[in-house]
């Protein structure tokens, strides 16, 4: 998954429904609001791409373009990640 440098630096590929996913917003809207980075969140179902390779994995999470977690959403993890 490739993130241009206006993305923001959060990127959580998610699923309607998904109740792990609703948790993994909730983590990151409260860390990205204590960092100042911003966070978008994307419908893995609408890409057929990101549906095949990440589909069984959801919420999977991105920070600057790379992958960082999947499942659940540390939030410990997240900010020395946004530290970085």
């Amino acid at each position: 998954m490739s993130i241009s440098s206006d993305e923001p630096r959060v990127v959580v590929l998610t699923r309607p429904g998904c109740h792990l996913c609703e948790q993994a917003i909730e983590v990151i809207d409260a860390v990205c609001a204590e960092t100042g980075d911003s966070y978008e969140e994307r419908n893995v179902d609408r890409d057929p791409e990101l549906k095949r390779r990440f589909g069984d994995e959801i919420p999977v999470t991105f920070v600057d373009g790379r992958q960082h977690d999947f499942w659940r959403v540390d939030p410990d993890r997240l900010r020395a990640a946004l530290r970085a």
